[in-house]
């Protein structure tokens, strides 16, 4: 039986910052400055911390090579591991630091590398790396375009024990965004690398694939249609990204942000590319709302990638009553599960339930949510 001992874990400790101030991503020193004036907290210590958590549950005889402080020492030491440090990172971490620790990992031995980000770490480790050990990514970022990333802080645990008992491995695709084109609304990611990941399809997310079908457009119109006659007066919806809900926003006749949150009342455009902090201000302007979602990508996750700006405090104050979530046929169809990643284990275990989809025009189709 193969067995896996040495593990090279790191944390990009300013993945997922954007997120829920609507910076849509924290590549480079300049969007992660912006995202602290923004107000912006941490995120994925919380996430890593998740992952950890699991992980030393399943109690395996692991060796942990880490980065100092932030980057990996701090979580581990506190969760009860014992690691050791190989690497020492700047006092403000860039991309260098990711890399400077991938290379200290190789040099030091490590069966499998362990990381905690989003899209850029994994594009920055993977350039390192390359296919010479497998990877597993702790999802933290806010573009989320990778096969690469458990589908939940926690099956991360799962994955590392997978290749640890079995030592088998598959490709899986790094995808690269340019995050400048992603904050003006443009979504075009390009494969950048293959990677070597766990052979466990269970707990790893698909990577996202663009929906493209000779009638796809028909229904994304038939259900925008239905959505704007049922919509109430006085009500605000918040609306989250995705071409579905972009064609609600066209049957109203009014400007929709492509990969941001904006909010409507009557029928109008009220705010535009929201953060957290944003939806909450228009709640208490306007306490009976509505949250509108549609899936993401081929993954299936309907919070928690690409809309963390609709927060689990956001989802709270709304209702879980007051969600609609709409799907054209065609997405579903090749979505076989709905998720949910909000940060919240307990708001997460109430949405993972049967949900009604909204499909088309008075059509609703019932999907699981796990």
């Amino acid at each position: 039986m193969f067995v896996a001992t040495k593990i090279g874990f790191v944390v990009n400790p300013i993945a997922g910052m954007g997120g829920r101030v609507a910076l849509k991503g924290t590549d480079g020193t300049e969007a992660r400055d912006e995202a602290v004036r923004r107000g912006a907290v941490a995120w994925s210590p919380g996430r890593a911390r998740r992952a950890l958590k699991a992980l030393l549950a399943k109690r395996l005889d692991l060796d942990i090579l880490t980065c100092s402080d932030e980057m990996g020492e701090l979580l581990l030491d506190e969760e009860g591991f014992q690691p050791e440090v190989v690497c020492h990172a700047a006092p403000e971490t860039t991309a260098e630091d990711t890399k400077r620790a991938a290379r200290a990992f190789l040099e030091r031995g490590a069966d499998l590398l362990l990381f905690c980000g989003g899209d850029g770490t994994a594009k920055d480790i993977v350039e390192v790396v390359d296919s010479r050990v497998p990877i597993v990514g702790i999802p933290a970022g806010v573009k989320m375009h990778s096969s690469v990333f458990a589908v939940r802080p926690e099956e991360a645990a799962d994955l590392v024990e997978s290749y640890v008992r079995t030592g088998k491995t598959r490709d899986a695709e790094v995808m690269d965004i340019d995050e400048n084109d992603f904050r003006r609304g443009i979504s075009n990611p390009r494969l950048f690398a293959l990677a070597l990941v766990p052979d466990d399809e269970r707990h790893l997310q698909a990577s996202k694939s663009a929906f493209q079908s000779l009638t796809a457009s028909d229904e994304a119109e038939e259900l925008a249609v239905y959505v704007v006659e049922t919509m109430k007066s006085g009500v605000l919806y918040i609306i989250g990204p995705g071409s579905t809900t972009q064609a609600i926003a066209m049957e109203m006749a009014q400007d929709k942000t492509p990969l941001g949150v904006d909010a409507y009342l009557d029928r109008e455009l009220v705010a535009q590319d929201l953060s957290e902090n944003d939806i909450l201000a228009q709640i208490r302007r306007h306490p009976e709302a509505v949250i509108i979602v549609t899936p993401i990508g081929a993954q299936g996750f309907i919070f928690g990638r690409g809309n963390q700006q609709i927060s689990s405090e956001v989802i709270r104050e709304v209702g879980l009553e007051n969600i609609i979530v709409v799907a054209t046929p065609t997405k579903l169809n090749g979505t076989a599960t709905l998720r949910v990643d909000t940060g919240d284990s307990a708001l997460d275990v109430s949405l993972r339930k049967p949900l009604k989809i909204l499909t088309g025009y008075r059509r609703r189709k019932l999907v699981g949510v796990v």
